[in-house]
């Protein structure tokens, strides 16, 4: 994945953050993780296009993370729990 990179996903996921909070994302890994579930649940939806043109699930998750289209929740969130139940989009 060459863009966006990876320091503007986590930019992107921690932009409410305030200072001396903990940011939501730390590194890589959750950025891949949670885009990786995105994807899962866009292949069970059977949702594989963007603007009318045929795309791999993990690039249309990668684009709705850079777009606010979902977001990455962290561990002490109280809507943690039910990040997998959330309704597609």
């Amino acid at each position: 994945m060459l863009h966006p990179s990876y320091s503007e996903l986590m930019q992107e996921v921690n932009k409410d953050v305030h200072n001396g909070e903990t940011p939501i994302v730390q590194s890589r890994y959750s950025i891949v993780l949670g885009t990786a579930k995105r994807a899962r649940q866009l292949i069970a939806a059977g949702k594989t296009q963007m603007n009318g043109e045929e795309k791999k699930p993990l690039s249309i998750a990668v684009e709705e993370l850079r777009t606010g289209g979902f977001k990455i929740l962290s561990e002490e969130s109280e809507n943690y729990e039910n990040y997998e139940d959330e309704p597609l989009a």
